[in-house]
């Protein structure tokens, strides 16, 4: 067969001594895209994907198109009678910021009134306590870079912002929405260069004069890396200030009484340092403090204390560990003749909610939940209460938002996405499989009614401890609906069975996601249900480093490979983006054991010439700041250098967008030029008559 005809990428001889191995890297002038022959390089690659055909993609694109007509409702956000929830209607690009009172509902923000071209994505926003006035972030193609702004709630109108550096920002009101803790990056002049993403400090802001005015309440002189949470109780007494290196698996954790201490010069007292566990604190309206913890709980579990008394020795277990669960959430209805406690739990992955009593934790019932299917966090009021509200999802349901009312014991739907879908009938099977070690492990498989072997689409992630629970996808069911099988595999480094099963997944013990995933294929195609030739694996960033890594370990066991906006040169992976921060999950090459767990897989060096290698497709997105699209860009001409077979290696590069949110019908034309790649490559024969 013909090879495919690949842009010109000449290999330069650049290899790096690390702790006496030399690391070659031939496409480190990949890693400037203003250098004019990565231009023209880029330029020809885009020219080459444009001009590749992918049967059947029209009819993917109009499938996906059609199931995210759903639209979307975010559960509410209480204060007092005053409701704020996003809502995306079938027609919309992004969700619309609402809030509702007695007198109906009305729009807060739209960011397509904001930005017609649809560019500007809502990233986060905080009412004030009273509900009066409203803080919000927004971000422009895709680059995450918050911009703070402040709005009367009332009329709508602008009354602080912008401010800039605020990504990643909680913001933490107090009582009267005159001031807020926020978290602010350090101006560019003050950092070094190339630390402009790094170097956080949390700030005290009043509303109304200029954020350089802000008094720096925490951070200064500590890690570069670190990421800060900042709360502060509902009735203003006490603040809570919480540091992460990075993205590492604990925090140290500190209270203020703001009763004896002045807001801008908080009394901090050390709750935990340098312990290894994630702590988070609720001050309830008992005057109790409680403790949500994995400290010696890998699965977590809720203390509770005196806010006088926050440290470890006063924490008394009030829901414990669970040995098969993993909890993931809590609210408290206290609107009852014996308060309550609601704690959400995932099950390999398969949400619940139990009811206990609040005073012993004692389980005293069920909350009825609409299937076997993902809840997001369960909301009360801050005034206290007895409702709830939370999200639920599965599969084959678009996210709609529940009430649960304690005192009838009922749950009833509360608002439902906007458009109605016709959802395709598929049958969702949960599998365990072994690993290489012998380690069970959890897969979703999710097809309609035949026999195989069918092509076949494996996705993972395997990372930070981020779960793939059930969640309703146009993409799986396009797929689906076509002919095809679609699995979930619930690797190590996921959190579907709690830290322990993250640890087990990061640092040194990296393989085993990989290998995690290397079983699934194989359970996949021993049970009947795919072959080698119909198997394709996805994910993205961590998970585009999941598939890389597999594509160069075991290239006979996949016949395609989308990998999106990936990490894969690993050696050098700390340069760029957000890098830095994931050293805590990864290890760093600067130090010798480390550099011989990433040397051992990361995918750009692991690329051989002479090898079939699957059909591949990067997509990478211009203004992501987390991932360099440097990565795909180095692994690409690799692959297309060393490639022996005739399958295609392609790279889809995309302009304003980002890592994260994007307008939806970007969603879809990306949605589909994956899947029509993924059929051709699996022999998914598509066709609107399916």
């Amino acid at each position: 067969m013909t090879r495919q005809p690949y842009p010109f990428a000449h290999r330069d001889d650049i290899v790096d001594d690390l702790h006496g191995t030399p690391v070659p890297d031939p496409y480190r002038w990949l890693e400037d895209p203003d250098d004019p022959a990565a231009k023209e390089w880029l330029d020809a690659q885009d020219a080459l994907f444009k001009s590749t055909g992918l049967p059947g993609r029209d009819h993917l694109r109009d499938r996906v198109a059609a199931l995210l007509k759903s639209g979307s409702i975010g559960t509410p956000v209480w204060r007092g009678e005053r409701r704020f929830f996003t809502r995306r209607t079938p027609d919309q690009e992004h969700p619309v910021l609402y809030v509702g009172d007695a007198q109906g509902e009305r729009v807060l923000l739209d960011p397509t009134v904001l930005d017609p071209n649809g560019l500007t994505t809502l990233d986060a926003y905080q009412p004030d306590k009273e509900g009066r006035r409203l803080a919000y972030q927004i971000s422009v193609g895709g680059d995450e870079e918050s911009m703070l702004y402040v709005i009367d709630v009332a009329d709508g109108t602008v009354i602080e912002g912008p401010i800039d550096r605020c990504r990643y920002s909680p913001i933490a009101w107090l009582p009267g929405g005159e001031a807020f803790y926020y978290v602010r990056k350090l101006a560019p002049s003050a950092v070094p260069e190339g630390e402009e993403q790094f170097h956080r400090r949390v700030y005290l802001h009043q509303v109304g004069q200029s954020p350089d005015d802000d008094v720096m309440i925490f951070g200064d002189g500590l890690e570069k890396t670190n990421y800060y949470g900042v709360s502060v109780s509902r009735d203003g007494r006490w603040l809570s200030v919480s540091a992460s290196r990075g993205t590492a698996p604990r925090n140290d954790l500190w209270v203020a009484d703001l009763a004896a201490s002045p807001a801008e010069a908080p009394e901090l007292v050390t709750v935990q340092q340098d312990v290894d566990a994630q702590t988070g604190l609720l001050f309830g309206r008992d005057g109790r403090l409680y403790v949500f913890t994995d400290l010696d709980a890998p699965r977590g579990r809720v203390c509770v204390t005196s806010p006088e008394t926050p440290t470890r020795e006063h924490w008394r277990d009030l829901i414990p560990e669970d040995a098969e669960a993993v909890l993931s959430d809590f609210a408290v209805l206290d609107e009852t003749d014996e308060p309550v406690m609601l704690v959400g739990w995932t099950r390999h992955a398969i949400s619940e909610i139990s009811i206990h009593a609040l005073e012993s934790g004692e389980r005293i019932g069920q909350v009825p939940v609409p299937g076997l299917g993902s809840i997001g966090g369960i909301v009360e009021r801050p005034e206290g209460g007895h409702e709830a509200w939370f999200s639920y999802t599965d599969n084959v349901t678009p996210t709609a938002v529940y009430r649960f009312d304690v005192l009838t014991g009922e749950t009833t739907l509360w608002e439902a996405p906007p458009g109605a879908v016709e959802v395709p009938q598929v049958r969702t099977e949960q599998v365990v499989y072994r690993s290489k070690d012998g380690t069970e492990v959890h897969m979703l498989v999710v097809s309609r009614e035949g026999s195989g072997p069918r092509p076949t689409i494996l996705y993972g992630y395997g990372g930070f401890g981020i779960s793939l629970t059930p969640g309703f996808s146009a993409s799986t069911l396009a797929w689906v609906e076509a002919g095809g099988v679609y699995a979930i595999a619930q690797l190590r480094g996921g959190g579907e069975e709690g830290e322990r099963w993250h640890r087990a997944g990061m640092l040194g013990n990296k393989q085993n996601v990989f290998d995690d995933l290397h079983a699934a294929a194989e359970h996949l195609i021993a049970t009947g249900v795919t072959s080698a030739d119909r198997l394709a694996i996805s994910g993205g960033s961590n998970g585009g480093l999941l598939v890389g890594a597999a594509l160069t370990q075991r290239p006979d066991l996949y016949a395609a490979v989308v990998c999106s906006a990936p990490l894969l040169d690993m050696i050098r992976y700390e340069k760029f983006g957000l890098g830095a921060t994931w050293n805590v999950e990864y290890g760093s090459a600067d130090v010798p054991e480390e550099f011989g767990w990433l040397w051992g897989y990361s995918p750009y060096h692991r690329v051989r010439e002479g090898v079939s290698y699957p059909a591949t497709l990067f997509t990478v997105f211009a203004s992501d700041t987390r991932v360099h699209p440097l990565h795909a860009w180095k692994m690409a001409a690799a692959l297309q250098h060393a490639q022996a077979g005739d399958r295609p290696i392609l790279l889809r590069n995309e302009t304003e967008v980002g890592h994260g949110a994007r307008a939806v019908s970007k969603s879809v034309e990306l949605a589909a030029d994956q899947l029509s790649f993924l059929a051709l490559h699996t022999g998914l024969e598509v066709s609107a008559g399916r």
